[in-house]
C-alpha cells in the first residue's frame, strides 16, 4: 500500500463560540443547536486543527461561527481527499457528493463503511461521523454568511479533486509533475488562497469598518496572496515526501534529478518568503488586536519553517522539519507583541 501523502490542511480560519455575537444564531424552533455545536467545538473542532487551534482561538467572536464551520468542512473534505486506503474513484465520488451537499445546504451524505474504514486517525473519523451535525450548523448560519462558506468550500473542493485526478496514476517510480508555474499556482489559489478572500470578505461582512483600515479590493488581493503562501512553505516542507508517493508539485523537467529540484525549490522559496511578507502587511492593517495576532500568527509559524529551509540540502529534506510545539507558543506571545504595534 502507497504511503498516504503528507497533510495538506493548513486553513487558519476561525474558533467556534457557541452563542457569540455575529456568529451562530441560535433560533427558538432548534433549542438542540447550542448542544451540536458545543459538541463539534469541544470533541471535533480543537481535535482536528492542530497548531492552529490556537489562531482559532484569538478570532473575534463575530467572525467565529462561519469561519470555525468553513475550517471544519473543509478539514471533512481534506479527510476524504487523503483517506488513501480507499481508491481514488470513491474518494472522487463522495466529494462530489459533499461539494453538492455544501452548495445544496442540505442533508449531509452518509459516508460508505469502506470511506470510514479508510480513514486511519479517530480524530478525522470522528470528524465524519459528524457531518450531520456539521450540516445542521451550515443551515444555521445567517445567509450572507453561509454563502461565503459555500463559496470557498466550493474552491477548496475542486482543487482537492483536480489533484485526485491529476495524481491518479503516480507513484514513487512513476511520479506526475505539474506542468508550469501557473499550474503550481492556480492549485495553491484553489486549497488556500480563496480563504484568504474568505477571511477578508467575511471580515468586512461581519465587522464593517471595524475589520481594517484598507480598502476591501486591496486586502483581497494581499489575503490571497498569503493563504498561496502558507500553501506554498507546504510544498517547499514535503518536496521530499510527495515525491515519495508520485506527486511533485514543482514545475521541473525532471524529477528524478535532485539538483532541478533544488533549484525550482530556491526560486519558489522566494516567492513563498514574499507571500508570507504580504500576510504580515494584511494583519498589521486589521483593527482589533485579537484579530491582528489570530492572523499573524500562521505567518510567524510559517516563517520558523521557512528558515531552515534556506539552502537546504538535498539530504535534509529527506527528514520533515517540524515546528516544536515550544516556538509554536514562543509564536503565540509574539504575535500579541506585535499585534500592539500599528503601522
Amino acid at each position: 500500500m502507497a504511503a498516504p501523502p503528507p497533510d495538506r490542511s493548513r486553513i487558519s480560519l476561525g474558533f467556534a463560540s457557541a452563542g457569540s455575537s455575529g456568529g451562530l444564531t441560535f433560533r427558538a424552533d432548534r433549542p438542540c443547536l447550542e448542544r451540536v455545536t458545543g459538541e463539534l467545538e469541544k470533541q471535533v473542532l480543537k481535535g482536528v486543527s492542530r497548531s492552529f487551534y490556537l489562531t482559532l482561538r484569538l478570532l473575534p467572536a463575530p467572525m467565529r461561527g462561519a469561519a470555525s464551520l468553513g475550517y471544519l468542512l473543509a478539514r471533512t473534505s481534506d479527510t476524504l481527499a487523503d483517506s488513501t486506503a480507499a481508491p481514488v474513484d470513491a474518494r472522487l465520488q463522495c466529494l462530489d457528493q459533499f461539494s453538492r451537499a455544501v452548495a445544496a445546504k442540505s442533508e449531509a451524505p452518509r459516508w460508505p463503511v469502506s470511506i470510514l474504514n479508510a480513514t486511519a486517525d479517530s480524530k478525522e473519523r470522528h470528524l465524519l461521523e459528524s457531518s450531520a451535525e456539521v450540516f445542521t450548523w451550515l443551515r444555521s448560519l445567517p445567509a450572507a454568511e453561509a454563502e461565503l462558506v459555500c463559496e470557498v468550500l466550493a474552491t477548496i473542493i475542486s482543487g482537492q479533486m483536480l489533484d485526485l485526478e491529476r495524481f491518479a496514476g503516480a507513484s514513487g517510480e512513476t511520479p506526475v509533475v505539474l506542468d508550469d508555474d501557473a499550474a503550481l499556482e492556480d492549485y495553491a489559489w484553489r486549497v488556500a488562497g480563496c480563504v484568504g478572500a474568505f477571511w477578508t470578505k467575511l471580515g468586512f461582512l461581519t465587522l464593517g469598518d471595524r475589520f481594517s483600515n484598507v480598502p476591501e479590493a486591496d486586502l483581497l488581493a494581499r489575503g490571497i496572496a498569503y493563504g498561496k503562501g502558507l500553501q506554498l512553505v507546504n510544498i517547499l516542507r514535503d518536496l521530499a515526501a510527495d515525491l515519495a508517493t508520485g506527486r511533485c508539485y514543482l514545475p521541473v523537467a525532471d524529477p528524478r534529478d535532485p539538483a532541478a529540484l533544488l533549484a525550482c525549490h530556491a526560486r519558489w522559496l522566494v516567492r513563498a518568503e514574499a507571500w508570507v511578507g504580504e500576510g504580515e502587511v494584511y494583519a498589521k492593517s486589521l483593527r482589533s488586536r485579537r484579530l491582528r495576532a489570530a492572523t499573524v500568527l500562521p505567518a510567524l509559524i510559517a516563517r520558523k519553517t521557512l528558515e531552515p529551509l534556506r539552502d537546504v540540502t538535498w539530504d535534509a529534506l529527506q527528514h520533515r522539519i517540524k515546528v516544536p510545539r515550544s516556538a509554536v507558543y514562543q509564536a503565540v506571545i509574539r504575535a500579541f507583541f506585535q499585534a500592539g504595534q500599528r503601522c
